[in-house]
Parts: C-alpha cells; sequence; structure tokens
C-alpha cells in the first residue's frame, strides 16, 4: 500500500521533467556508418534492433515516459547510436541497478545505455563503455539544517540511496566508520530509483539523498526552492568517478558503442545533446572502455 501510494505522489511530483530541457537545442540526425554497421554481430544485424535497458528515471539522462518510451540525455545519445548502426532501439525497465546489470550479465538485455558508474569490482562481470565524468553530493532540506557539508558530516543522519548503487556502498561505509568514532550512526534508506528516494526527502521521510550531482541538480531544480545541494566540490568517498553504457563481458557490441560515441563527440552531437540538458560539466573528450581504475 506504501509503495503505490508513493508511485502515485512520484508521478504527480517529477511527471513533466523534461521542460527543463533546452528546447531552441537541434540535435542532428545520424547516417547510417556503413563501417560500424558492418562490424556488429550477425544476431543483431538479424533483428535490427538494440535490446535496451534502464532501472528507472535518472533525470537528465533517462526519463521513463512510459515502459518502452524514454526521454533525457541518454535516450537521445543511444537513439543516435542506433541511427548510426542502422538499429531500432528498444527500451525496458527492471526494478533496481542490480537486476540491471543481472539482465545484461544474463543475456535478457544487449545493453544499458545508462550512465551507470564504472568500478573495477563491476568490470568483473560486465564492460562499460564511458562516456561521462561525475560527481557524488546530497540533496538537502532547504538551508541543509542538518550542516551536511561533506561525507563525515552525515553521521546521525537519514540517508537516502539507490540500491546496488556506488553511492549505496559508500554510505554504508561511512556509518560504520561514524559508529566506530562514537558518533551517531547513519540510517541507511535504500529504494529502488532516483525519483522515490528524492520524494523521501521532499516528503521528510530522509533527511538527504546521497547520489551524482547530475540527476540532483535536476531534482533540485524541480523542488520550487525545497531542496538544495550539499558537499558540492568534496570527493565524498569517490575518487575519479566515471560512467557510462553498460554490455555484457567481453561482448563485441562494446568496441562498437565506443566509436560510435565517438563518432558523436567528433560531430558535435555529443555536445549539443550534453548542453540541452544541461551537462557541460560532465562531458569526456574521448569515449573508452573501462576508463575507471578503482
Amino acid at each position: 500500500m506504501r509503495k503505490t501510494l508513493l508511485a502515485g505522489l512520484l508521478m504527480a511530483a517529477f511527471t513533466v521533467v523534461p521542460a527543463l530541457a533546452q528546447s531552441d537545442v537541434q540535435i542532428p540526425k545520424q547516417e547510417v556508418n556503413k563501417d560500424l554497421q558492418a562490424r556488429l554481430p550477425d544476431d543483431i544485424k538479424a533483428a535490427g534492433k538494440l535490446a535496451s535497458v534502464n532501472s528507472g528515471s535518472f533525470p537528465p539522462y533517462e526519463i521513463v515516459l512510459s515502459s518502452d518510451k524514454m526521454d533525457g540525455a541518454s535516450a537521445e545519445m543511444v537513439n543516435a547510436v542506433g541511427e548510426l548502426l542502422g538499429l531500432k532501439v528498444e527500451h525496458s525497465s527492471v526494478n533496481g541497478l542490480s537486476s540491471l546489470l543481472t539482465g545484461i550479465k544474463a543475456g535478457r538485455y544487449q545493453l544499458a545505455f545508462g550512465p551507470v558508474g564504472d568500478f573495477v569490482s563491476r568490470q568483473e562481470a560486465n564492460d562499460f563503455v564511458d562516456w561521462v565524468q561525475e560527481y557524488v553530493v546530497f540533496a538537502v532540506h532547504k538551508g541543509n539544517p542538518l550542516g551536511i557539508k561533506d561525507l563525515e558530516d552525515a553521521c546521525g543522519a537519514r540517508i537516502a540511496v539507490q540500491s546496488g548503487g556506488s553511492a549505496e556502498k559508500v554510505i554504508k561505509g561511512q556509518a560504520e566508520k561514524c559508529e566506530k568514532e562514537g558518533k551517531k550512526p547513519i540510517e541507511v534508506q535504500s529504494f529502488a530509483d532516483q525519483p522515490t528516494s528524492i520524494l523521501s526527502v521532499k516528503s521528510k521521510r530522509s533527511d538527504a539523498f546521497f547520489s551524482s550531482q547530475a540527476p540532483l541538480t535536476y531534482y533540485v531544480a524541480q523542488s520550487d526552492g525545497e531542496l538544495e545541494l550539499a558537499a558540492v566540490g568534496h570527493k565524498n568517498g569517490f575518487n575519479d568517478l566515471f560512467q557510462g553504457a553498460v554490455v555484457a563481458k567481453d561482448s563485441p557490441l562494446g568496441p562498437i558503442l565506443r566509436d560510435a560515441i565517438q563518432v558523436l563527440m567528433d560531430n558535435g552531437t555529443y555536445a549539443a545533446i550534453m548542453k540541452k540538458w544541461g551537462l557541460e560539466n560532465n562531458m569526456l573528450s574521448k569515449a573508452a572502455i573501462n576508463l575507471s581504475k578503482n
């Protein structure tokens, strides 16, 4: 019952999010790149489509409009990749990041365009085609009443995180540190997706949401002044953080995606999409596979 109520509130609060995109930025249609198309595995060529999976809305990258329709920077990027490869992109949603990674590893989906955090531990089962750099911060109530200025200040707070994500691992580690140092414990609240996590903060069930800066900036802008960012400019338990599309380990699709993204970087499409969605500070100059060494 509670999950149903939260879902209803969520739809009311965050359905009309695409308005933050710059509507005057035109995204060019791509011509099929015959060289890239020729490198596709035979089964993908025969199917004429890519099966892409997401774990729910992750604005401004992924905005789930329906079970098979997406908006956001990632949707426009993967659609452009599909145009380059002459393929139709079919979208599916699963419940949580763990299900997404497991589904790709098991071959139920060919890729998740994400972007999903690239970590060495995840590279054991999947390959990451990195196309953005990210930072992890907190979304807090206006005025930052608990004074969260960095990760150390989270002791004693109720912190929402996305289940299975890298931020969950970091905040759980900080929770253990708080207790060892005799400080008030962190109440780690794990949710299946980003929108439910931010709703928990808006409804004051959580004191803060610890997650990627890009989507949190987006949610804060949608909050009518209720929320603000905190701990910006601090490492907050992370080193250099890269994010990207995910494919199965050693999939031949990985290098093709990398080279297709590089084409979009070189012809200006990538920059146009990132600018449209306010993501200029997250851009990379070169696409790469498994860029993270952490």
